[in-house]
């Protein structure tokens, strides 16, 4: 093709349009992340730079705190697995099953989302405070249990904050997968239901593979979402108690913000996204076969 044929079949207009949207997401997506590169191998305040190799990256991989960040990481996911990933396909099927009040309860389920993170949060600190007054401690006296410290006791706090996460975040969830059920073909369970299939067999034998595509993606991005958890534990927590609520974020903060170490805090940033990548690659290798089926 000519030049001449590429402007008149409009090029230079795809150009121009085209060009400044490439241009800022270069500047907004993939210059921080080359400059992180860089910067990961610098000893840095922004005032005085000092290039130090892979220095950083060694004191990151040194650093014992590395290991229990990792492993209550690890812990998070566990978890959110546990908790957070087949509640909103619960609530969606649930709410499929309503007629007349569908709409009404996706709007309810999805109104913990429009809740200022930071705000939901501090209210389940709230909720969750130690004396007799907090509110999961004064149903508990109801049945004369506890109180329980839960964010002061190691083994309640990580399932406690992964609680308060999945309130935060299952509307998205619910609304995506309500909008996968609502693609399924009636057909299958009016055949199914004519067969005497229960609910449970039409839920495991049609509803769950109609959803495979959506759930392995879901999943994927839960866990990629979990790996990235800071704002709850920062703030229920402080990572406490003994760092049993350490992420790897946190880590990660504190490197930059208040050790001041920026270049140990971007290695590990970077040994987080390569992390990350490698787990996304397996898994999606790992599944492409179910998802095309």
């Amino acid at each position: 093709m000519t030049p001449a044929v590429w402007v008149r079949r409009g090029g230079l207009s795809t150009l121009a349009f085209g060009l400044p949207m490439v241009l800022v997401f270069a500047l907004f997506s993939w210059w921080p992340i080359l400059r992180s590169v860089v910067m990961s191998l610098q000893q840095t305040n922004f005032i005085v730079t000092e290039w130090v190799g892979v220095e950083n990256f060694a004191r990151v991989l040194a650093d014992p705190l590395l290991g229990r960040a990792a492993w209550n990481t690890v812990q998070f996911i566990l978890w959110s697995v546990a908790i957070g990933f087949p509640t909103p396909i619960l609530l969606a099927v649930f709410i499929a099953e309503l007629r007349r009040t569908r709409a009404f309860a996706s709007v309810l389920a999805y109104l913990p989302v429009i809740v200022p993170p930071v705000v939901a949060v501090l209210l389940w600190k709230n909720f969750y405070h130690p004396s007799e007054s907090g509110l999961f401690n004064t149903v508990l006296g109801w049945l004369g249990v506890g109180p329980l410290a839960w964010l002061n006791d190691g083994d309640l706090a990580v399932p406690a904050i992964i609680v308060e996460a999945t309130w935060a975040g299952f509307g998205t969830a619910t609304v995506i997968y309500l909008a996968t059920l609502m693609t399924i073909r009636t057909e299958l369970y009016e055949a199914a239901e004519i067969d005497g299939a229960s609910i449970l067999r039409r839920f495991w034998h049609i509803t769950l593979p109609q959803m495979r595509g959506t759930l392995l993606i879901m999943f994927l991005l839960q866990v990629i979402g979990v790996f990235q958890l800071f704002t709850e534990p920062y703030i229920m927590t402080g990572g406490g108690p003994e760092n049993r609520t350490v992420t790897v974020m946190m880590l990660i903060y504190r490197y930059a913000f208040v050790s001041g170490d920026y270049g140990r805090a971007t290695a590990l940033s970077l040994l987080l996204a390569a992390a990350l990548a490698v787990l996304s690659a397996a898994y999606l290798w790992a599944t492409r076969r179910w998802s095309q089926s």
